[in-house]
């Protein structure tokens, strides 16, 4: 139920801080604490995970799916004591230990804190990664969606182009049979009309469509 020294108080008001930029008051965090501490130049995570027990203790955040709920945006006040204490730890039976065994006890405690609060945030991590690829896959699988309905709509833009071009050619033939069959009894039917003749022919016709033209706007 202690009070935050003043360095552990500025980087707990620092991290509730970003915290209330990133999302409204009850609201859930996005992304990971890891996150927020990096952006902080937080020295360490064991810096980050001590910020958010503190202000869990104090009632500012809560845990909420796998991530953190923001209850209180005020920032915590110099003095300000736990709401929420720690879960009292069994007394150990008193044995004789000198001091520097002690602090190493002490030392492996810290170090193994650190190292759950660091698995934690990878777990994090690694949810926000999947998430990820999961809406990459779902990007890719739109786009080749798109790729086939280009694909299929130039197939069928092909199609008409050769239909319209064995129409066109069918047309000619027809018409060279047509002019075979009015150029003379002297003829033979089955003569061919050369390509300058059936240009000469197709420069008359779209002249006389023009002159009709002319002489419907006067």
């Amino acid at each position: 139920m202690s009070s935050m020294n003043p360095q552990s108080l500025d980087r707990a008001n620092s991290f509730l801080a970003a915290v209330a930029a990133r999302t409204e008051v009850g609201g859930v965090l996005p992304g990971t604490p890891a996150d927020i501490g990096h952006q902080l130049a937080f020295p360490d995570a064991l810096s980050t995970a001590r910020a958010v027990r503190a202000l869990i203790a104090r009632r500012r955040l809560e845990p909420a799916d796998g991530s953190y709920r923001l209850l209180d945006a005020r920032p915590v006040d110099p003095g300000e004591r736990e709401v929420i204490g720690r879960r009292p730890r069994k007394p150990r039976r008193a044995t004789p230990s000198s001091g520097p065994s002690s602090a190493t006890g002490s030392m492996y405690s810290d170090v193994g804190r650190a190292a759950v609060d660091r698995l934690v945030e990878l777990g994090r991590e690694v949810a926000s990664l999947r998430a990820s690829l999961r809406t990459a896959r779902e990007e890719a699988r739109e786009s080749r969606e798109v790729r086939v309905e280009a694909e299929q709509r130039a197939d069928v833009l092909g199609s008409k182009v050769r239909e319209l071009d064995a129409r066109a050619e069918m047309a000619e033939a027809n018409l060279r049979t047509l002019l075979a069959s009015v150029r003379g009894r002297e003829t033979p039917r089955d003569a061919q009309v050369g390509d300058s003749e059936m240009e000469a022919i197709l420069g008359v016709l779209k002249g006389g469509d023009e002159v009709e033209d002319g002489s419907v706007g006067s």
